[in-house]
């Protein structure tokens, strides 16, 4: 039970300032306003959906690839570790558990993000989201799952296994409560603590 899953986007990763610069860059590409703080306002969903605010459907694959050839340069070297964030993973790892990413992002950009950040992780799974995530929770073998989003509540179930919320994201903790995350916590900071006197229980019996 020591595996767990963790989101990336808010979660692991504070990508705010990067994919804001990529959507300012992208907009100045295509001639077309995009509000880049509101987008990183509801950080979460797949990029085309988010791309369908701004543009019509045709232009939205064409979109799509000039934003994923424009985020490694741009966006990655943003990237900073959301607080606790190593910690978290480390205290996984320090149980001998292993540690997954499974996020929305496609997988290309999510392992260089974890690689420029330098976490250890065992393994990506990228342009999955919400119950999408599931299958890739429970093939890994994860315990947990850790988000800050509600659709990372929904991937947990479908996943079968523990909902951990983090309040780092869009939705406060009331709302990650009342959507039925199993753990609230108010940052990765407080992931160890938790994450310790969850496990040993099982260990002794």
């Amino acid at each position: 039970m020591d595996s767990v899953g963790f989101d990336l986007d808010l979660t692991l990763a504070d990508t705010r300032a990067g994919i804001a610069a990529v959507y300012d860059e992208l907009s100045v590409r295509l001639g077309v306003h995009i509000d880049s703080a509101a987008v990183v306002a509801r950080l979460g969903p797949p990029l085309e959906w988010e791309l369908a605010n701004w543009l019509p459907a045709a232009e939205i694959p064409a979109a799509a690839d000039t934003y994923r050839a424009l985020y490694p340069s741009i966006a990655v070297p943003l990237t900073t570790l959301m607080p606790g964030a190593r910690e978290a993973v480390e205290a996984v790892r320090r149980a001998g558990g292993r540690v997954t990413v499974v996020t929305g992002k496609n997988t290309n950009d999510a392992v260089t993000t974890v690689e420029f950040l330098g976490l250890e992780v065992d393994e990506v799974a990228g342009s999955v989201f919400g119950a999408e995530k599931g299958p890739a929770l429970a093939a890994f073998g994860a315990a947990a799952y850790v988000g800050d989003h509600v659709a990372d509540i929904e991937a947990a179930r479908a996943g079968g296994v523990v909902s951990v919320a983090v309040a780092t994201g869009g939705y406060p903790a009331g709302d990650l409560r009342d959507y039925g995350a199993d753990v609230i916590l108010g940052d990765l900071t407080e992931f160890a603590e938790w994450f310790d006197g969850w496990r040993t229980p099982a260990a002794v019996v």
